[in-house]
């Protein structure tokens, strides 16, 4: 596991960020194979992905601050200064799913502007985010984020003692739950695009993204580490985490547009 890749000066160039970059670069290139093949104008795939980079990037900032304020009550700037009190070049924290929902959003808005259909555009772009967010889990393996608890199972990690997971559990074996969202992902990705060629209602590929990512999302997280501030409780065994919060509302609002477009007229999708 390696957080930091090299330096330049006082830069830091992060393994994570490295990872977000090729993920972002791969959807976009996804995205605009599947939008052109869907007819829609040449530039609207680098349109509409420059637009969600922005926004998912801010919301999944946005998120962290919101869950982790204790961090920065002191040094409010350092939720947004790209030079952080201590001195260091850099802005680390954000949420993935403060990110996905952002880029929602602004998948949303910009169809309602541009007068497109709403579910071709998410369905176009659903793909991309569900490789794009397995691309950024390698980048949340080797920065030690996003970890598990400790494990007896033989694939059980240790990480370096410099990353977060390191410094929590040192010289432990402890789920790799990163590699599991990765995996998860990877599958979700297989099964939108293999779907995707099937005649089906414009819209059913992204509502079939929300129910199986809410699905492997609320069953990781069950595996995953998190500091007891930010558990807001349980039902019975079952641990309550903002991420299952969000997960079981995917769960249900692709339950719900999946029953919803389905009324709508059937045909033939985009296809990659």
């Amino acid at each position: 596991m390696h957080p930091t890749l090299f330096h330049l000066g006082p830069l830091t160039i992060h393994s994570y960020g490295v990872m977000m970059t090729a993920a972002f670069i791969v959807a976009i290139f996804l995205a605009d194979r599947r939008a052109r093949t869907a007819g829609m104008s040449k530039n609207f795939a680098l349109d509409i992905s420059f637009l969600i980079l922005i926004f998912s990037l801010a919301c999944a900032r946005l998120t962290y601050v919101v869950l982790h304020w204790d961090e920065f009550a002191e040094h409010p700037w350092d939720t947004i200064s790209p030079i952080q009190h201590n001195g260091t070049i850099g802005i680390s924290g954000l949420v993935l799913l403060g990110g996905v929902i952002g880029g929602i959003i602004t998948a949303v808005i910009y169809a309602r502007k541009k007068k497109l259909s709403l579910p071709l555009v998410l369905d176009i772009l659903v793909p991309s985010l569900a490789i794009g967010m397995a691309i950024g889990r390698i980048g949340c393996f080797l920065n030690g984020c996003c970890f598990g608890l400790p494990t007896n199972l033989p694939w059980g990690c240790i990480f370096s003692d410099e990353s977060l997971a390191g410094y929590t559990y040192p010289h432990t074996h402890i789920h790799p739950t990163q590699l599991y969202d990765l995996t998860f992902m990877v599958i979700i990705f297989v099964i939108l695009l293999r779907y995707d060629k099937r005649a089906h209602a414009q819209g059913r590929t992204f509502a079939l993204f929300l129910i199986t990512y809410a699905i492997a999302r609320f069953w990781v997280e069950g595996l995953r580490w998190y500091e007891p501030e930010m558990v807001a409780g349980f039902i019975g065994p079952l641990r309550i985490t903002f991420s299952r919060i969000v997960s079981t509302l995917l769960f249900l609002g692709g339950i719900f547009l999946w029953n919803f477009w389905g009324k709508k007229t059937t045909l033939k999708n985009t296809k990659t």
